[in-house]
């Protein structure tokens, strides 16, 4: 509507354009130049026969019509007259209008107070809204001069100085129209002679003075017309003088008096007005040929060449269009045709006063064509395209002629240089739809606010709907309009596309500088501009399909919105945010976690509860998020939450220690003594603290390291780790689910939570151990160390030790992850056999053992056997018997007799360090990994070995201590 509306004003603002053929330099109205036009029309219409009726002798004439009214050539079809009737001049179809591309309508009823003309003469006076008394005088009045100056030729004499000379006050019905004819033949006089002469005068020429003195005497003493009077043989003098001068300066036959530009051209249009019907359509009335041939003999007195008629009559035509309402479209057809004629003309045609004329009317066309095609959006629609298709014809065309004719710079420059229509076209699409973008803008805001068009969606983001309607408009801008551009300018709709890219562009950037986070609104404008730009691209590659450059040109122009980087940038800061939320919950959390197994049927942490929930929860955020593209930024994702989860199951170990942590430092080798200071009691151990001593001391009384807690942790993360594959099997679902997915669209996506997995691997790895050599080493120590094999072997056997065990073991098995337990318990097994071994090894100096204490010593290791066995129930024979291999290995040591055992040593020390070590061997290294075929293993049997041989080697060779 408002595109309506500024249409019908812009037509009514410019109902009446200003003549382009320069400024009268004093006023002469309308009725003034109609009434000259129709004198002179109808003297050059007469003949030379006094008393015969004024007609026009028909000269030789071309069969073909120019579509400019000028038969030129030597055909010999006969030249209308003024009595020819209308019925027989309508009978052919027009020339005229078949050249200008038009074709003749059907006669419409005749619309005039008067009655209807029958012939050309009548419907001439009618056109030119002459009274008929008044027809009647000129025509009395010619027949006067012709009876008078018989032989002369019209264009020998003046004729409004004959007409003054043949009217007096008594042949007017009234005075007052006769004071008006007076005044308009005098003014003309003036206008002709003295201000728009053909040929100009000098300062000082007394003609010229003498008629001005004329003139300006007879605004106060009115002369007296239709006499041989003094006054008016001193006029006649004056005019004449004037009127026949020549260029050389000699006086001529011709007559020089209405031939002056830019008058001769306001008299000229009044005639060629009269070439259209009476009425609203003002369109070209059918007799146009007949009509243009008799205005053609006017040429003479008017100075008219075949180059001003073409000029005036495209004027004409153009203004005809504009000042009847813009209704008829076949004015503009014709207008631009003739103008391809004045285009042919300007390449020729370098006279100055003519340039001056054509370049003043191409301007006033140009210029009402432009502020219609700069916006034609605004002007235009599929009603009137018709009527486009001229105006833009009629601006370029008029934009060629000004700059390739007219313009200097345009010749100093090679033509090549500059493509004129291209760059007139490309200047109306660019400023047209900035305009339409601006105002699509302007109303999309409106609307919204008002709620108008998009009540429904109160919601939308006004970039959204903007993309929305700036993609209709370029679909319109491609259909409507740019087939008409195509014509001068092959890449139309690649420019229009080009242009509301960049508009578009320009205030999604502003848009997207300010965005902080990612939100649904954020990503609707953001996938309305992408699906915008994939639009306008696709426009602009098929319309530059055939192209030179294939359409690289306008690409360039079309920078990438990268609006799914900007998508993807907004998720990627999202993902941050939450993984790194998830991290502080995880640290804050965990420093108050209980560890306590009650707390939920899986006997894990809360936090643990907690923190996969919120995965899940970030999960399905995430495959809510409108973006199109959840598989590209998944990695991203499922690397954050999985460093969530390693980060959570580190810290659930952290701080428990390993099995190194409770492994006591080996004391130093000695020889057999009962009182060893290595067992005292525990307060007493952490005075003088062995080996990483410190770490266990300072954890004796956490509850976080109880066996139930850290029960509790192992659950924690083994919970995890059965969650992962549910992570994975649930980001699978939801891919699937998402907009616009294809059920393979998961086939060969590998989606591992490896790093988490690893940890919690490795975490339950610890755990186990850690638990069953902080069982063994530290909360039974004071079995292990400060009792089983103590003074009295036999006294103090293992029963003790494996009736401790037996809580630990319930505990375990109650608490612990069925898929989890075993795990503990083999760790834990491993942990008593490393214990027993090291009680045998390295149990300090109250501990000795006899060759006859092996037996049972091997029953002891039987029935700690028997414990993990538990008749079937426990764990498997095969992982009990590889767990106790090393003990049984070893066992075998303490059968052996200390001869036998200090000859196997001498020969593996020879082995290993050489024959040179004979006279003294050196001590071997403690490495742990007890074993029958190891050094220090053998050594460390003779030092408990409680008798003289191996205390009398052990002294010689090495010369150890019985004490510590």
């Amino acid at each position: 509507m408002a595109s309506s509306q500024s249409r019908r004003e812009l037509n009514q603002s410019e109902s009446l354009l200003p003549c382009p053929f320069g400024s009268l330099a004093l006023p002469l109205s309308d009725l003034d130049l109609r009434h000259t036009a129709y004198e002179i029309f109808v003297s050059a219409c007469r003949t030379s026969a006094g008393s015969r009726p004024l007609t026009y002798t028909p000269q030789p004439q071309s069969q073909s019509q120019s579509p400019n009214g000028n038969g030129n050539g030597n055909g010999n079809s006969p030249s209308p007259s003024l009595q020819r009737s209308l019925t027989s001049a309508a009978a052919a179809a027009s020339k005229v209008k078949k050249a200008l591309g038009l074709k003749s309508k059907t006669k419409t009823p005749f619309h005039s107070p008067t009655k209807k003309p029958a012939t050309l003469a009548d419907l001439m006076r009618i056109h030119m809204s002459i009274p008929d008394h008044a027809d009647a005088r000129i025509r009395r009045g010619l027949l006067r001069i012709a009876a008078s100056q018989l032989g002369r030729r019209l264009e020998s004499m003046v004729l409004p100085l004959e007409l003054l000379q043949q009217f007096k006050s008594s042949d007017f019905p009234d005075p007052q129209e006769y004071h008006s004819w007076r005044t308009r033949n005098l003014t003309m006089l003036q206008a002709g002679l003295l201000l728009h002469p053909f040929i100009p005068l000098h300062p000082s020429d007394p003609s010229a003075h003498r008629l001005t003195q004329i003139l300006r005497t007879a605004t106060h003493t009115p002369l007296e017309t239709g006499r041989n009077t003094e006054s008016m043989q001193l006029l006649r003098t004056a005019v004449l003088s004037l009127a026949t001068r020549s260029f050389d300066g000699s006086a001529s036959d011709s007559c020089h008096w209405a031939d002056g530009s830019p008058l001769n051209l306001y008299i000229y249009q009044k005639l060629l007005e009269s070439c259209f019907e009476i009425g609203d359509d003002g369109s070209l009335i059918d007799e146009v040929d007949e009509l243009l041939e008799l205005i053609k003999k006017t040429w003479t007195i008017l100075g008219v060449t075949q180059i001003y008629h073409n000029l005036c009559f495209t004027w004409v035509l153009f203004n005809q269009y504009v000042t009847t309402g813009q209704v008829d479209t076949d004015l503009l057809l014709a207008a631009d045709a003739l103008l391809a004629e004045v285009a042919k003309d300007a390449k020729t045609n370098k006279d100055p006063v003519y340039c001056q004329i054509l370049s003043s009317t191409l301007s006033s066309i140009m210029g009402w064509a432009e502020k219609r095609l700069l916006a034609y959006h605004e002007a235009f629609n599929a009603t009137n395209i018709e009527a486009m298709q001229c105006i833009v014809s009629l601006g370029v065309c008029s934009a060629q002629i000004l700059v390739e004719d007219i313009s200097h710079e345009y010749r100093r420059r090679r033509k090549g240089e500059t493509d004129v229509a291209r760059s007139t076209i490309d200047t109306y699409i660019r400023s047209s739809l900035r305009t339409a973008f601006a105002q699509r803008m302007e109303e999309v805001d409106l609307n919204r606010r008002s709620g108008n068009k998009y009540q429904n969606t109160p919601t939308t983001p006004i970039l959204s709907i903007l993309a929305k309607d700036i993609g209709d408009l370029a679909k319109k801008e491609k259909d409507l309009f740019s087939p008409i551009f195509k014509k001068w300018h092959p890449l139309a709709a690649g420019v229009a596309v080009a242009t509301l890219h960049s508009c578009y562009g320009n205030e999604l950037k502003q848009f997207i500088s300010g965005l902080a986070e990612l939100t649904a609104d954020s990503v609707q404008v953001l996938k309305s501009a992408d699906k915008l730009e994939k639009d306008l691209v696709s426009i602009a590659v098929e319309d530059s399909v055939d192209s030179e450059d294939g359409g690289k040109g306008l690409i360039r122009e079309m920078p990438p919105y990268e609006a799914e980087l900007a998508i993807a940038n907004l998720v990627r800061d999202w993902i941050k945010t939450r993984v790194d939320r998830l991290k502080d919950w995880v640290d804050r959390n965990l420093q108050q976690e209980t560890w306590n197994p009650g707390a939920n049927r899986a006997n894990c942490a809360p936090s643990a509860v907690e923190v996969l929930r919120i995965i899940d929860e970030t999960l399905d955020a995430y495959f809510q998020l409108p973006i199109p593209m959840h598989q590209a930024l998944l990695p991203d994702l499922t690397l954050g939450l999985d460093r969530s989860l390693q980060h959570y199951a580190s810290k659930a170990k952290s701080g428990c220690g390993t099995r190194s942590t409770f492994i006591p430092a080996i004391p130093a080798l000695t020889r057999c003594e009962v009182g060893s200071k290595l067992w005292k009691k525990k307060e007493k151990l952490t005075q003088t603290p062995p080996r990483r001593r410190s770490q266990v001391g300072s954890m004796n009384g956490r509850d976080s390291l109880s066996l139930p807690q850290l029960c509790t942790r192992m659950n924690t993360i083994y919970h995890i780790r059965t969650e992962l594959e549910n992570l994975e099997k649930k980001i699978k679902t939801c891919l699937r689910n998402v907009e616009n997915a294809h059920a393979d669209i998961t086939d060969g996506l590998d989606i591992k939570f490896e790093l988490s997995l690893s940890s919690c691997q490795e975490g339950i790895q610890t755990l186990c151990e850690t638990t069953a050599y902080k069982v063994v080493f530290h909360d039974m120590s004071h079995v292990l160390w400060e009792s089983l094999y103590l003074g009295d072997t036999a006294s103090n056997r293992i029963d003790s030790f494996i009736k401790e065990l037996d809580p630990t073991l319930e505990v375990i098995s109650g608490t612990v992850h069925n898929r989890v337990r075993n795990r503990v318990i083999t760790a834990l097994m491993k942990a008593a056999f490393d214990g027993f071994l090291l009680v045998l090894l390295a149990g300090g100096p109250q501990r000795a053992f006899t060759c006859q204490d092996s037996q049972i010593l091997e029953e002891d290791f039987k029935s700690l056997k028997a414990l993990f066995l538990a008749d079937g129930d426990g764990l498997p024979d095969e992982v009990v018997e590889k767990a106790s291999s090393q003990a049984k290995n070893v066992l075998t040591l303490f059968r052996a007799d200390s001869e036998t055992l200090v000859e196997r040593y001498k020969r593996m020390v020879t082995e290993a360090f050489g024959s040179a070590v004979k006279s003294r061997f050196p001590l071997p290294p403690t490495t742990g990994n007890w074993s029958p075929n190891e050094a220090n293993t053998l050594l460390r049997v003779l030092c408990y070995r409680n008798d003289e041989a191996a205390t009398r080697f052990l002294k010689k060779t090495y010369n150890l201590p019985k004490k510590l």
